[in-house]
């Protein structure tokens, strides 16, 4: 793809580099370098959300008088291009870019104005209570209740795989209201305070060592109605309006551009025999193939970019978008994976994350390539496997 850039989108640029330079501390990128898990740890992501609120550069998908930037799609392209240069931390999306869009759609009033502000200044941190045992991809299956009482819902049942429940101080989840009708018709959309009497949230730690994901049950847990997020019974269709912002939320083509370079470094520098791997014809063609394939994302991404910018959803795009992307990132990681080949050590990066500095045996690249593999696995499920996916865009693209 070519893509030529006026000069107006230039200086901008220009702007945006020297506002990273100036602003992005070498701890800040090191830590974020070091980050292996799908979002960066909470301490780095609020210390460089207050930063970016700071500048007013937080939210640029927000509609300006809540935050936004009013930015083009090329602005939004470009600062997300500097920023995974520049080895920025990402900022945690649950709030300000899954939950927020649903907010300025279905919520009321007093519902944006009392978590707007909040999630952007990061007084209020989100997880997702969508998931549960044995409803994941199956989602419409849930079985956690919220029964009437008076002015409030009484909630019971568990979410499950749920990131940072063990940070997070609210919680938006799918209940079911009404079983007595089809599946997807009686689910209810909640905003619930995690420090409610009866949440209680267990840990999950993964085959990678990571405290990334969890458990989190309710028993007998007592949230006002006000808290509902649009009409109850009608909470399927703010989740799949959700959905489509986790999954097609875009950057992740320029992330995936920047780890193939990465590829190509690691390539250049094992020995395959008597030369570099990189020379080897099959390893490198293998390289190109996902450079094309990560290009046609690139060109999708932007496309859906232009829709958002415009004040329509993703749509489909997310579903095609997230599988392009999680196959790419996979390949990506497995090549890595075999070009380091004997270093490829299980928890190899908590070495270092643990202060020993001086124990870690190899290349600095190659610390976090197993962790990354590992966690990467996931994401053919997480915001919807890769199955659902090809339904969805079986149904409403090819019309099947």
């Amino acid at each position: 793809m070519n893509i030529e850039f006026s000069a107006e989108d230039e200086q901008f640029r220009a702007e945006v580099q020297a506002f990273l330079a100036e602003k992005l501390t070498p701890d800040m990128q090191e830590e974020a370098r070091r980050t292996t898990t799908v979002f960066a740890d909470k301490d780095l992501a609020m210390r460089w959300q207050e930063v970016l609120v700071e500048k007013g550069w937080a939210v640029p998908a927000w509609p300006v008088e809540h935050g936004g930037t009013d930015w083009t799609p090329t602005q939004k392209y470009i600062w997300s291009q500097e920023c995974t240069k520049s080895h920025a931390p990402g900022l945690i999306p649950l709030g300000l870019r899954m939950l927020a869009p649903v907010i300025f759609k279905y919520g009321t009033p007093e519902q944006k104005a009392e978590y707007l502000p909040k999630m952007l200044s990061g007084e209020h941190y989100w997880c997702q209570g969508y998931s549960e045992p044995g409803s994941g991809s199956d989602l419409s299956s849930l079985k956690t209740r919220a029964e009437k009482d008076g002015d409030n819902y009484i909630v019971n049942g568990t979410k499950i795989w749920t990131t940072h429940a063990q940070f997070a101080d609210h919680i938006f989840c799918l209940v079911r209201t009404d079983p007595s009708v089809r599946p997807q018709a009686g689910i209810t959309f909640l905003l619930i305070p995690m420090d409610l009497p009866g949440v209680t949230v267990e840990p999950i730690i993964t085959i990678a060592g990571d405290h990334e994901v969890n458990q989190v049950f309710f028993d007998d847990v007592r949230v006002p109605q006000s808290n509902r997020l649009g009409p109850e019974n009608e909470g399927w269709t703010a989740a799949k309006y959700l959905l489509e912002f986790e999954r097609g939320g875009g950057g992740a083509a320029v992330r995936i551009n920047e780890s193939i370079a990465e590829l190509k470094n690691i390539a250049g520098a094992e020995i395959n025999g008597a030369a570099p791997l990189m020379e080897d014809p099959g390893f490198a063609a293998q390289i190109a193939e996902l450079e094309i394939r990560n290009e046609a994302l690139q060109f999708q991404e932007l496309v859906t970019l232009d829709r958002v910018s415009k004040g329509d959803s993703p749509g489909p795009a997310s579903s095609l978008a997230k599988n392009s992307s999680v196959e790419i990132d996979q390949m990506v990681n497995t090549l890595k994976l075999e070009a380091i080949n004997y270093y490829g050590l299980p928890h190899a990066n908590m070495i270092s994350m643990n202060g020993y500095t001086e124990a870690w045996v190899g290349p600095e690249y190659a610390e976090t390539v197993t962790p990354r593999y590992i966690n990467s696995r996931a994401a053919s499920i997480f915001g919807g496997a890769k199955e659902v996916q090809k339904n969805i865009i079986a149904k409403v693209v090819l019309g099947l």
